[in-house]
C-alpha cells in the first residue's frame, strides 16, 4: 500500500548502502532544494526592493524546502522520526494561505495583509500542535495511525489544492478587468509569472497525490518535480522582472485615460493620414510633453510612435488595394492617399508589417 511506504512501516529491508542512481536522485532533489533556499535568502536579503511580495514568497520556499526536505529524508533516510514527517506535511497547511496573499499582493496595489490572517493559520497550527504529541510507539503498533494518517494527508492536500484553486481565481479575475491590448508590459509580465507559478505548484501537488493514489509512481518523484520547477521559476523570474513587480503596476493612473484620447485622435479622426504628423504635433494636440505621449503609445500600443501610425496606414492601404475598383489607382497614389511622403516609406512599412510588397500583395487579391 503507498500509505505503507509513506507511514515508513517497512515492507522490506533496505540496503544500508546507497545506489548510485539512489545518490543522483539525492543530489538532484536537494539542489533544488538548496536553490529554493538561497532563492527565499536572496529575496528576504539581498534584493534591494525589499517588497511584501518578495517576502511572502521568500517565505513559499522556505516552508516548501521543510516539506521537500521531508520527503527527500523518508526516501533517503531509515527510522526517520514521526514527528517530523508529521510536522513536514502540516507545513503545506501554510502554503497555501502564502500563496493566495502573494496573488493577491501581486494584482493589486498598496496591499497589505488583513487583520484577520492569522485565522488562515489556524489549520497549520492545530495540525503542528498535534503533530509534536506523536510517539513512535504510537506510529508504530496503534492500528488508528492509518486512519489518522489518511485522514490528515486527504485533509491536507485538499486544502492546498483549495488555495491553488483560490489564488488562480483570482488572477483570472484581475486579468478579466484589464484588456488584453491595453494592458502594459508590466501588467503582462505579472499575469505570465503568475500563471507559471499557479501551474508549477499543481504539477508539484499532482506528483504527490500520484504518489499516494498509486504505489507506482516513485516517492522522490515529488522532490524532483520541485527541483525542475524551482529552477526553471527561478530562470524566468528573472527573465520577467517578476521580483522587481508587485500590485502597484496596477495602480490606477491617468495613462489609460490618455492613451484612449490618443487612439481617438490618431483611428477615429484619422490623423494617421495627415502625412505632417508627428510626435511634437500629437503632444501639442493633448497637451502633453513629447516623452509622456510617446511612453503611453509605447506602454499600451507596445509600438514606439512611428510603428503606431503606419499600422493604421497600412490598414487602410490594404483596403485599397483588395478593392477591385481601386485597380485604377496607383500604388503611389494610395501611398499618398494614406498618408505617406514618399513611395519608398510606404513600400518599406508595407513590408515590415506584411512581409511582402504593395504590388505583390495587390496581386495576391486579384
Amino acid at each position: 500500500m503507498p500509505f505503507l511506504r509513506i507511514l515508513n512501516i517497512p515492507t522490506f529491508e533496505k540496503n544500508e548502502l546507497l545506489s548510485f542512481l539512489d545518490i543522483v536522485l539525492v543530489i538532484v532533489s536537494s539542489a533544488g532544494l538548496l536553490h529554493g533556499v538561497l532563492f527565499a535568502f536572496y529575496l528576504s536579503v539581498f534584493k534591494k526592493k525589499k517588497t511584501l511580495t518578495n517576502l511572502l514568497l521568500g517565505w513559499i520556499l522556505v516552508f516548501m524546502a521543510f516539506r521537500i526536505g521531508k520527503s527527500v529524508m523518508l526516501n533517503f533516510g531509515n527510522d526517520l522520526e514521526p514527528v517530523f514527517i508529521f510536522v513536514g506535511l502540516a507545513f503545506l497547511l501554510l502554503i497555501g494561505p502564502l500563496l493566495r496573499w502573494y496573488v493577491i499582493g501581486m494584482t493589486r496595489s498598496n496591499f497589505k495583509l488583513p487583520k484577520y490572517y492569522v485565522l488562515e493559520f489556524v489549520p497549520f497550527a492545530l495540525v503542528f500542535i498535534a503533530s509534536l504529541f506523536v510517539t513512535k510507539e504510537w506510529y508504530e503498533n496503534s492500528k488508528l495511525v492509518i486512519i489518522v494518517f489518511s485522514s490528515g494527508l486527504i485533509f491536507i492536500y485538499l486544502h492546498f489544492i483549495f488555495y491553488i484553486v483560490f489564488a488562480w481565481r483570482i488572477m483570472k479575475f484581475t486579468k478579466k478587468q484589464y484588456q488584453k491590448e491595453l494592458q502594459t508590459k508590466s501588467q503582462k509580465a505579472v499575469f505570465n509569472w503568475l500563471r507559471l507559478v499557479i501551474i508549477g505548484f499543481v504539477a508539484i501537488w499532482v506528483s504527490y497525490v500520484l504518489n499516494l493514489l498509486d504505489e507506482t509512481v516513485p516517492y522522490v518523484v515529488g522532490p524532483i518535480v520541485y527541483s525542475i520547477i524551482i529552477y526553471f521559476l527561478s530562470y524566468k523570474a528573472f527573465q520577467l522582472k517578476a521580483t522587481d513587480l508587485d500590485g502597484n503596476v496596477f495602480k490606477v493612473n491617468d495613462n489609460n485615460l490618455l492613451f484612449n484620447e490618443i487612439s481617438s485622435l490618431i483611428i477615429d479622426n484619422k490623423l494617421y493620414r495627415e502625412p505632417d504628423v508627428s510626435l511634437t504635433k500629437l503632444s501639442k494636440m493633448i497637451g502633453k510633453s513629447t516623452q509622456l505621449t510617446s511612453s503611453v503609445i509605447n506602454q499600451y500600443a507596445k509600438q514606439n510612435f512611428n510603428d503606431f501610425i503606419n499600422y493604421y496606414r497600412i490598414q487602410d492601404a490594404k483596403k485599397l488595394l483588395s478593392n477591385v475598383e481601386s485597380d485604377i489607382y496607383t500604388i503611389s497614389s494610395i501611398a499618398f492617399d494614406t498618408g505617406f511622403s514618399s513611395l519608398s516609406s510606404f513600400n518599406s512599412a508595407f513590408k515590415k508589417f506584411e512581409g511582402m510588397t504593395p504590388s505583390r500583395y495587390r496581386k495576391g487579391q486579384a
